[in-house]
């Protein structure tokens, strides 16, 4: 039977088969059922049935952030002040000089590692970028390419952006929430963090090496005997001068003023937080060379699109977009001439 050239097939379409696009606005025809599709227009990808709202336990997050916040602040400042009253009077009984330069460097490393700390807390972390989305005609072929639908914030998201439950927006290369600076990590902050880590990091060494110089001058005389028996040799022998060096240090701890007992606290604490504090820098310093941020690590995606692992990664983290070896000097070895 022939089939005329003019002759024309209807087929009626299922509702639930043309869903829209929440980039564009133009409606899609799929051939069955799909949860999550992507636009061929804008490049939007949309999920159905993706309804999401905010936890109930926001408000509480954002306290025990606020609560780790003030912590830490006071646990800076106490670092600070005290430091300053047990360190200080020894350090200029030393030397003049010597006093003047510890001052220095106390309000330095002080300075410093409190104002990079305020900035990561309290500057924004890095907004999604604003695009135009909903209407056919403001959105071009590809503006949208590969971004979502954000059902907390009611807003397109970026590839590059990930939604914060505990500070209620979408964050621009995201690297983690961190409570005890109460704030994420992003974009716009996340230098500011590396910075303060660093300092922290310096600090704590020097709070370490202050305190035992300072301790070593006003820890009263050890009482330790001198002879041991002849008959204990080897291991027994140095167990033995371990276990006298304890309780005298303990026989002396005893007399020892507040002052003292604070260098004490002062050493404990600054070799336990150095250490804490080296892993984490590590482990960021570690992603940026990577050109990843923790979350992509964790979803094996480049945050910025930099597969390679090269220390140029972290020269252009710091904003110095040039390789050092711009600022050397080029030694080319100069090419022989045979000359006949």
């Amino acid at each position: 039977m022939a089939v005329s050239p003019n002759e024309h097939y209807v087929t009626t379409i299922d509702k639930d088969n043309e869903p829209t696009c929440w980039g564009c606005g133009l409606h899609l025809v799929l051939p069955s059922y799909t949860p999550t599709f992507k636009c061929g227009w804008c490049g939007a990808i949309t999920s159905l049935n993706l309804q999401k709202h905010e936890s109930k336990w926001f408000k509480w997050r954002r306290l025990r952030d606020r609560c780790f916040v003030c912590v830490l602040f006071g646990f800076m400042g106490f670092v600070i002040c005290g430091g300053v009253w047990t360190v200080h009077p020894v350090v200029f009984s030393i030397s003049y000089f010597c006093g003047i330069f510890h001052l220095v460097i106390t309000i330095c490393l002080s300075v410093s590692t409190l104002s990079m700390f305020c900035l990561a807390a309290f500057r924004c972390p890095g907004a999604s970028p604003l695009v135009l989305w909903g209407s056919y005609p403001l959105v071009g072929k590809g503006d949208l390419e590969n971004y979502t639908f954000c059902h907390y914030c009611s807003k397109p998201k970026s590839p590059r952006t990930h939604h914060c439950r505990s500070c209620g927006m979408c964050v621009l290369d995201m690297d983690h929430h961190c409570p005890f600076i109460g704030n994420c990590v992003g974009a716009a902050n996340h230098r500011y963090f590396i910075i303060f880590l660093i300092s922290a990091v310096v600090s704590t060494i020097y709070v370490a090496i202050m305190s035992v110089t300072a301790g070593l001058h006003i820890w009263s005389p050890l009482s330790i005997r001198s002879h041991a028996p002849s008959n204990v040799v080897g291991t027994d022998l140095a167990m033995r001068f371990v276990k006298e060096i304890i309780i005298a240090l303990l026989n002396s701890a005893l007399l020892m003023s507040s002052r003292g007992l604070l260098l004490v606290y002062l050493f404990v604490s600054s070799i336990s937080v150095n250490l804490g504090l080296s892993v984490l820098l590590w482990q960021q310093l570690f992603y940026i060379y990577e050109g990843k941020t923790y979350l992509s690590h964790l979803n094996s995606q480049g945050g910025d699109g930099a597969d390679q692992k090269d220390c140029q990664n972290i020269l252009r983290f710091f904003g110095c977009p040039y390789s050092v070896s711009r600022y050397l000097p080029v030694v080319r070895d100069s090419e022989k001439r045979h000359t006949k």
